[in-house]
């Protein structure tokens, strides 16, 4: 980057940059400049925890409604878009299915069974993509049971939920990512169309089903759009964390080894995983008033980006941050955001991923082994593995 100490003002810090290897340049705005104008993001990066958490205590300050964004020129106006009453009243729509104990109670048996019919299948061939044969389809076949998408398979599924992703971070304004996102959304709207009036008549405990027979239902519109950010972050994220946290004990022998013999480990797995690597890097806030922020003065309409990638780096609160460490001393990462935003799908992933998918993995494929130990990680706004190639015993 051109920006030195002494002109904090921008940084031509390059999105291919970022998407290659954001570290480095968030290590450098966390030392120099935590609040920092980033021309060709269009925002302020914010890159300490502490200015991270400032920010979500205060959403009166800090709102999530920011139009034009990028989600909604996508994707629509979704509760990740609005505030107050608004936000409230969408997400306690959507939020009964994912309660900790109707996760417990229904969810967990239905996960568990996605999971084992997946590795039986895979057990047997002895290697294979990781990202592609497990980490995706079953981040793919849960969300599908949990959103209500009845008969949706898996390769729709990644598919939509790429395309929505890609758009929400496509900052570069490349076109052939916005026609596949349009191609997406009303691919997905076909779908609803045949889901919503099943199950209108016949409720289930989907997410689906909970947004039209709530007390306050939503409009099929409403539905419709919230569903597909759901879609979006839904799968991209126990996607990832699955692959990166296979992808670290498989590098990391002694780690591996604490976990197998102490199975409550695997929560601590899971919350590393995301933390070394978050999933959802980054994402947009906007000035409401007048503000200071790391003694950068902010004005109402600025555009922030909240780089949780680089909170959970921050060596102010996490030693040897870039290290993978289940043991580590320090909790308190930001991975799942924080404030009225907090994400509604923390407990099903963590049941999802930590006390099913790894353990089922490490399990069900005995001697298991990466391929190549140079896996590529790819984005900074959505971050995970590209691939994960290895072999097992069969």
């Amino acid at each position: 980057m051109a920006t030195t100490v002494g002109q904090p003002a921008e940084h031509d810090i390059g999105l291919s940059r970022l998407r290659h290897d954001p570290y480095p340049a968030y290590r450098y705005l966390r030392e120099h400049d935590p609040v920092a104008r980033v021309p060709e993001a269009g925002r302020y990066l914010v890159t300490r925890h502490a200015d991270i958490m400032h920010v979500e205590r205060h959403p009166e300050i800090f709102l999530s409604s920011e139009n034009p964004s990028l989600m909604t020129r996508s994707i629509g106006e979704t509760l990740l878009r609005q505030d107050g009453a608004a936000h409230q009243r969408l997400r306690r729509a959507a939020e009964p299915p994912l309660r900790p104990r109707v996760v417990k109670e229904h969810w967990l048996p239905v996960f568990r069974r996605n999971t084992a019919d997946l590795l039986s299948v895979l057990a047997e061939r002895g290697e294979g993509d990781l990202f592609a044969d497990f980490a995706g389809p079953i981040a793919a076949r849960n969300l599908a049971a949990l959103l209500g998408l009845r008969g949706v398979g898996d390769e729709d599924m990644r598919q939509w939920s790429q395309a929505i992703i890609d758009a929400a971070g496509n900052y570069g304004e490349d076109p052939e990512i916005w026609a596949r996102c349009a191609r997406a959304v009303a691919d997905l709207d076909a779908a609803m169309d045949e889901i919503l009036p099943v199950l209108r008549r016949d409720p289930d405990p989907s997410v689906v089903s909970a947004m039209l027979h709530a007390d306050d239902p939503l409009t099929e519109d409403e539905i419709r759009t919230n569903i597909r950010v759901f879609l979006g972050g839904g799968l991209n994220e126990p996607r990832d964390s699955i692959a990166t946290a296979t992808y670290a004990l498989l590098t990391h022998d002694e780690q591996r080894r604490d976990v197998e013999a102490e199975p409550a480990l695997w929560k601590r797995v899971f919350e590393e995983a995301v933390r070394w690597v978050s999933p959802i890097g980054m994402y947009p806030r906007r000035v409401a008033t007048h503000t200071d922020l790391a003694g950068r003065v902010l004005e109402p309409g600025d555009k922030l980006g909240i780089v949780i990638a680089s909170g959970n780096h921050d060596e102010r609160v996490f030693d040897r941050p870039e290290r993978f460490d289940i043991h580590r001393a320090e909790t308190g990462h930001i991975a799942f955001g924080g404030g009225p935003h907090f994400c509604l799908g923390t407990w099903v992933s963590r049941a999802a991923v930590a006390q099913i998918a790894l353990p089922g993995l490490f399990g069900a494929l005995p001697g298991l082994r990466l391929t190549d130990e140079a896996v590529p990680f790819e984005g900074w706004v959505f971050r995970g593995p590209l691939r994960l190639g290895a072999t097992w015993n069969s």
